[in-house]
């Protein structure tokens, strides 16, 4: 490499790295190292977190500073495959536990915790929402077929809609709707649409969505960019005003929710010496 075009390489990562520590927000306690999903408490600055499959049973609430300030044992539920959460407008937070690497599973399940549970030390689920997909026939499926995987979801009008993480053999970025009512049973998930993001699953396999408190933006999370949908109707987010948002860095982001109207969080998980922080962004910044 010439010498210019080293420099160039050098600056443009060290750019990139400093970029990437101004929206640093904290850095999560050492105990958290495999955040999965997060969401913002609607009445405080805490944020909602949970750890994926092989770790506790625990909803933690966290302040702006990283600190813990709330441990929830959800004693009625084990952690199979933690993956994203999720609230809704009185309060109420959702474990999807629905993760699918192997795309075997049929016991796919959200879970309620109760808002007025929150300020307990230990609590119950109120109650579990169970769905399957009518699509799939197979458990497994053949692995070109590996598309019913999920790691992101939000709740919007009594529904939860859900955005599956393509695991496919040839891997083409698509990622499916389904839409779940929100309420106790078991349900068929109703396919709601399909988007492509791109043919590079390190960096466009969906593992995280969010829809804005007031209803007019959808975003969904890969490991270096969002997809943010704009200007829908009702709930057919895919048909909506679409914006591709490069962030300053790659790592395993692995959680996503709005602080407000304009800004996002974003989580990632501690791999080596790189990640394990909650980010901020201005949406608008990102455009």
């Amino acid at each position: 490499m010439r010498k210019s075009s080293l420099l160039w390489a050098i600056l443009f990562i060290s750019c990139a790295n400093s970029s990437s520590q101004d929206h640093i927000l904290f850095s999560f306690p050492n105990e958290l190292k495999e955040v999965s999903g997060i969401t913002k408490d609607l009445k405080s600055d805490l944020i909602w977190t949970i750890e994926d499959s092989g770790n506790e049973n625990i909803i933690y609430g966290l302040d702006t500073s990283g600190n813990i300030k709330k441990n929830i044992k959800i004693s009625n539920l084990e952690n199979n495959d933690w993956e994203d959460l999720t609230g809704d407008k009185e309060g109420n937070l959702y474990v999807g536990d629905f993760g699918n690497n192997k795309n075997a599973r049929k016991d796919l399940a959200i879970y309620k915790v109760a808002a007025d549970s929150l300020n307990s030390e230990i609590t119950n689920y109120s109650y579990k929402v169970s769905f399957y997909y009518p699509e799939q026939t197979e458990f497994p499926p053949k692995k070109s077929n590996y598309i019913y995987d999920c790691e992101s979801f939000f709740e919007f009008n009594n529904n939860f809609y859900l955005f599956t993480k393509n695991r496919s053999k040839n891997f083409d970025g698509t990622t499916l709707l389904y839409k779940v009512p929100n309420k106790a049973g078991n349900h068929k998930a109703v396919l709601m649409g399909k988007f492509k993001t791109c043919g590079t699953y390190s960096t466009c396999a969906i593992t995280s969505a969010a829809i804005s408190p007031d209803h007019k933006k959808v975003v969904l999370l890969g490991h270096n960019q969002v997809w943010m949908f704009e200007d829908f109707k009702n709930d057919d987010f895919f048909n909506g005003k679409l914006s591709t948002l490069k962030l300053a860095n790659y790592s395993q982001k692995e959680g996503l929710c709005f602080k407000d109207n304009a800004t996002i969080y974003i989580s990632d998980e501690k791999t080596k010496k790189i990640g394990g922080n909650l980010y901020q962004y201005v949406l608008d910044d990102l455009k």
